[in-house]
């Protein structure tokens, strides 16, 4: 079996781009999923050659190649990602394809928080300035968030605030005095990614029930769903998954996560060490900061459909005869 057909290999290469050569044509696009059953979904397709009759749109939003097809033909998958070599020399890629608008923040780029560890001054003009807003991003930070663990850090983000509450030190009151009335709120948004362990965490140990929550990890399960007819992903994403993928982040600019990984795994207490370095403040920051940007990618990715059927509304009648306006209502 030709090894760039395999599950194996397919898996290990979602969401590059690809070129699959099949007996119908010559398809350009992202490997958005595969499965066992050899059926595999492109986005952001281009046709590079058509071999077969028929009428076939040079570019589509995708195209799912199924398991009875891939059978009777012959399939070839390239990575166009990876080193080809020297030769024969490759085809230039169409540029307009494949550089997508980035959410590519400065290297430099600095971001701004408040550390919220007392209830003087600090605490009451945050929760005021929460209590306002629409739409909040929250995270968390601990050792085995859940209903058994330890809730360290609650981060809570606006549009233009970023405050930073130091549950280790303030303790439940934190919650009984304004906490708790946010996070219950049905009328404020909150952003979170993977929602089920502070949902557990906050419920068990501190009786608050989340309300009115957008999750990203399950608006991209929902986003696929709906772009390839009703599969499921292979696993759900990660945050830097999701913001490679939705936001278009460089994974450079990303770099915080995989510290927090790597410092956790060399101590999973090190949100309970005081004080706290402004390194790791940064990331605490930089994981609810990503949020608020992250949610209205998902919300444009799910609106698609309903923007292709608003703008062929459009035209239905400006396009038209003017005898046929005659006889409308």
């Amino acid at each position: 079996m030709d090894p760039s057909s395999d599950y194996h290999f397919l898996s290990q290469i979602l969401w590059k781009r690809v070129k699959l050569t099949l007996v119908c044509g010559v398809f350009e696009g992202v490997l958005q999923h595969v499965d066992p059953n050899k059926i595999v979904i492109l986005k952001k397709v281009e046709l590079l050659d058509e071999v077969e009759q028929g009428s076939v749109r040079e570019k589509a939003s995708s195209v799912s190649l199924n398991a009875e097809r891939t059978r009777k033909e012959k399939m070839k998958v390239e990575d166009l990602n990876a080193c080809e070599p020297a030769s024969p020399a490759p085809e230039a890629p169409t540029t307009s394809l494949l550089n997508d608008l980035k959410y590519s923040p400065s290297e430099e780029e600095e971001v701004t928080y408040t550390v919220i560890n007392q209830f003087q001054q600090k605490f009451g003009a945050a929760i005021l300035h929460i209590k306002k807003q629409n739409v909040l991003s929250v995270a968390a930070e601990g050792a085995n968030v859940c209903r058994h663990g330890k809730l360290c850090w609650l981060q809570v983000a606006t549009n233009c605030r970023v405050y930073l509450f130091d549950i280790f030190l303030l303790g439940s009151r934190a919650f009984n005095n304004g906490l708790q009335m946010i996070l219950e709120d049905k009328r404020i948004l909150k952003v979170i990614h993977d929602c089920r362990w502070l949902s557990d965490c906050l419920s068990h140990q501190y009786g608050i029930l989340l309300n009115n929550v957008f999750d990203t990890q399950v608006a991209d399960v929902l986003q696929f769903s709906m772009e390839t007819g009703g599969y499921l992903p292979n696993c759900i994403t990660t945050l830097q998954e999701s913001l490679i993928k939705h936001l278009k982040v460089a994974p450079k600019y990303l770099s915080f996560l995989e510290k927090r990984q790597k410092l956790i795994q060399e101590n999973p207490e090190v949100w309970f060490i005081r004080p706290v370095s402004p390194s790791l403040l940064k990331i605490l920051a930089l994981e609810a900061t990503y949020l608020l940007p992250l949610r209205l990618a998902l919300l444009d990715e799910m609106m698609s459909d309903l923007t292709t059927l608003v703008d062929g509304y459009l035209n239905t009648y400006r396009e038209g005869s003017a005898d046929r306006l005659g006889g409308t209502e």
